[in-house]
């Protein structure tokens, strides 16, 4: 039965995306989009352990077609720990103080004034990152690489806003920086 479901949801989608593809991007051409937003970072090991702090992020966004579009990226995170000590004995830290960079596709749902929209690439973020939990004793400075991905909405008639939630996937120390942002689009021409 659950193989069925998603069958039909996948049939859907397909349906959604390549039945009317003139509403996803606001228009075919270039654009510089600013985001920002409430930075995290937490332990890939299932621990309750996080940081929080500041993320901003610039892309220079491609529109070839209306329901893809090609996104280098340029951003900074900065995290510090957010545990109590008297909540657990030892102090475990998750923290990033980095620079973001690399580039990302973003597949967008041709949908008028709300467009749902996901993005995957690859990156790589310099700085110094710590992560010290139970399970896990990293501490880096330097380049790492990273997987961006993020799943969001674009608003507005033009869809020149969004609204996102961006992750990083740093496995190389165990760790994934993210944030809850918003964005606004403005046309390069």
């Amino acid at each position: 039965m659950l193989q069925n479901c998603s069958r039909i949801l996948m049939s859907v989608l397909f349906l959604i995306i390549f039945s009317a593809t003139n509403y996803a991007q606001p228009q075919k051409g270039e654009f510089i989009n600013a985001s920002v937003g409430l930075g995290v970072t937490f332990p890939n090991d299932q621990s309750k352990f996080r940081a929080s702090g500041l993320y901003f992020q610039a892309e220079y966004v491609f529109c070839n077609s209306s329901w893809i579009a090609f996104r280098p990226y340029l951003g900074v995170i900065s995290t510090s720990n957010t545990v109590n000590e008297s909540d657990f004995p030892t102090n475990y830290v998750v923290t990033s103080q980095a620079v973001l960079l690399g580039g990302k596709a973003r597949f967008c749902a041709p949908i008028p004034y709300i467009a749902p929209y996901i993005d995957l690439g690859l990156g790589a973020s310099i700085g110094t990152f710590r992560t010290f939990t139970p399970q896990i004793n990293e501490k880096k400075s330097g380049v790492i690489p990273h997987i961006p991905f993020s799943i969001g909405l674009l608003l507005g008639r033009k869809h020149n806003f969004d609204v996102a939630f961006t992750y990083y996937i740093q496995n190389s120390i165990s760790q994934i920086a993210g944030a809850a942002a918003f964005g606004v689009s403005f046309p390069v021409d």
